[in-house]
């Protein structure tokens, strides 16, 4: 605005100036498109001249922000590539720390899961082995039980016979029987 002002003050002295040379004998030009086509051509030439300034200005400003504004993005965009890398790479991390996680756990589960059956299978043989000596414990109480009645009534019936005064021969051979019978089982 402040070159338009300065372009119209201008325009109204150069037409002073020349009403006062037509009074003065430079003469009057009375041609208004001619006057107005100089005064336009002088307004083009400062718009031209002061507005490339002002246009490279405001062109040269707009570059530099479109050209930092480019910088920025690109900057940020190689942050974000850099972030998503190492997001990915902790991803891989992660997945494979998972995996062996998984995997301990399967093989500690395994190794429970043997050592289990072992202690149940030793439970069991133990078990077997208690009953076994316990049955063999009830069988020799049984036998010995057996023996005793056995030896018992042998020594009766002998006493009995000897009572009733059977001949040395014969009670010789029931004892000699008892003894096979109880030795023998």
């Amino acid at each position: 605005m402040g070159n338009m002002g300065t372009f119209l003050l201008l325009a109204a002295e150069h037409s002073e100036l020349a009403e006062g040379a037509a009074e003065g004998g430079f003469g009057l030009n009375l041609d208004i498109l001619e006057t107005n086509l100089i005064n336009l051509a002088i307004l083009v030439g400062i718009l031209f001249y002061f507005g490339r300034k002002v246009l490279s200005n405001i062109l040269s400003e707009r570059r530099s922000k479109i050209a930092t504004a480019v910088q920025e993005a690109e900057q940020r965009l190689k942050e974000a590539q850099v972030a998503l890398s190492q997001a990915q790479e902790q991803l891989t991390q992660a997945q494979a720390e998972a995996q062996r996680i998984r995997q301990a756990a399967e093989e500690n589960a395994q190794a429970t899961k043997q050592a289990l059956l072992a202690k149940a299978a030793q439970d069991v043989e133990r078990l077997r082995q208690t009953a076994a000596a316990d049955l063999n414990t009830e069988r020799e109480r049984a036998l010995a039980e057996l023996r005793q009645r056995v030896a018992a009534l042998a020594l009766q019936k002998v006493e009995s016979e000897l009572r009733s005064g059977i001949a040395d021969n014969v009670q010789q051979q029931i004892i000699d029987r008892s003894i096979a019978q109880v030795g023998g089982r």
